[in-house]
């Protein structure tokens, strides 16, 4: 079987495993193929048991008619439901997450209306405002924090509305205020602690960091550094700059590219966890440049999934489950406007998985 059929057919169990049911014209559309070829290949994938067949649908093997994950599966919306969602951007990850909540919306009867911030406090507020004027029936907000989680006041929007919100990819402490509202995010921790028990299986010691400004970037390093700590392995390595947003998009590739040559170097690094992967493809071939070979001196995990399979070299990537973080804030959101508060507030974490490809060194796999 050729490698990019191969690929697809992982990518096609993976899409209906997020979901627990898809009709072929969603999985046409996801992968961005014909359904001609969606219909070859779950033939294929059906007759070897990887996944089920119900009624034109696609489902996870063993479910049958309880495929629907729960949140589709649960009674429709009101009729005349109308759901805000505010997110920063339409970069690929939002994109995903968005197609996620739609999804599912749309299955139960409930309409989306989109809005942007662009990063921007103050968008939150006036969106808020505007959404809530026009008679929404709740929020799925994603607001302006710059480390994910709020600075001083920067709650302040997200508890002025007077309708049921979910926060989607953001996350609060216990003494914030807003800390007990519905919430469902990736778990950016698990995913860096994914990244180097899988690098230290490889027998890599030395392992460096390199994080750009996220709001996954605090969750990110906690959960590399708790992995390192498990492990026995050396603290890590970190550029020697603060990663803040001051810095231009050139300056901290070039700062970054000077961080792990010195490392390979000079400090004994055979190994670094990058964030975003986007970076990522534009630093392997800059260090190929200045004669450090990906994976061979130099081995790469990195976090997010948008193009790191598209990369030169292969990237091997953590990926979020973005669209089905989309869909469980959905399907959270629509159950406390049916259930009120005798639903119990939920704060939902999703586990990413580990995807690998040609930069950490290991064959092609997914865990």
């Amino acid at each position: 079987m050729r490698v990019h059929v191969r690929a697809r057919h992982e990518r096609m169990v993976e899409i209906v495993r997020e979901h627990g049911s898809l009709g072929i014209a969603e999985v046409a559309a996801a992968l961005g193929i014909s359904m001609v070829t969606v219909r070859r290949d779950a033939a294929l994938l059906v007759s070897e048991g990887r996944l089920g067949r119900v009624h034109g649908s696609l489902v996870w093997p063993g479910t049958g008619r309880a495929a629907l994950p729960p949140v589709a599966a649960a009674a429709p919306a009101k009729e005349g439901t109308v759901i805000g969602m505010i997110v920063p951007t339409m970069d690929h990850s939002f994109s995903e997450i968005v197609q996620g909540a739609r999804t599912v919306l749309a299955r139960r009867g409930a309409r989306l209306v989109l809005s942007l911030s662009g990063y921007l406090i103050e968008e939150d507020r006036s969106q808020v405002e505007r959404f809530v004027a026009s008679g929404v029936s709740g929020l799925l907000l994603t607001p302006s924090w710059e480390e994910g989680m709020p600075g001083s006041g920067a709650a302040e929007p997200v508890l002025a509305a007077p309708v049921p919100t979910v926060l989607v990819e953001r996350w609060t402490g216990p003494g914030d205020p807003s800390h007990g509202l519905d919430r469902v995010r990736s778990d950016s921790a698990y995913g860096a602690g994914t990244a180097v028990h899988h690098l230290a299986g490889l027998g890599h010691r030395r392992i460096a960091l390199a994080l750009q400004p996220s709001p996954h970037g605090r969750q990110l390093r906690a959960g590399f550094e708790d992995a390192l700590t498990a492990l026995g392995l050396p603290g890590a390595p970190s550029p020697g700059f603060a990663p803040d947003r001051s810095a231009s998009e050139a300056e901290r590739y070039d700062l970054t590219l000077e961080f792990l040559r010195r490392g390979v170097r000079e400090d004994g690094i055979t190994a670094a966890f990058v964030h975003s992967d986007a970076d990522a493809v534009v630093l392997v071939p800059r260090l190929q440049d200045l004669g450090i070979r990906v994976p061979q001196d130099l081995a790469l995990v990195v976090y997010d999934d948008e193009v790191a399979g598209l990369s030169g070299l292969p990237l091997t990537a953590v990926a979020p489950p973005r669209r089905a973080v989309g869909a469980q804030a959905a399907g959270l959101l629509l159950d406390r406007l049916a259930d009120g508060e005798d639903r119990p507030r939920r704060h939902i974490e999703l586990l990413p998985r580990l995807r690998v490809r040609e930069s950490c060194g290991g064959g092609a796999q997914h865990m």
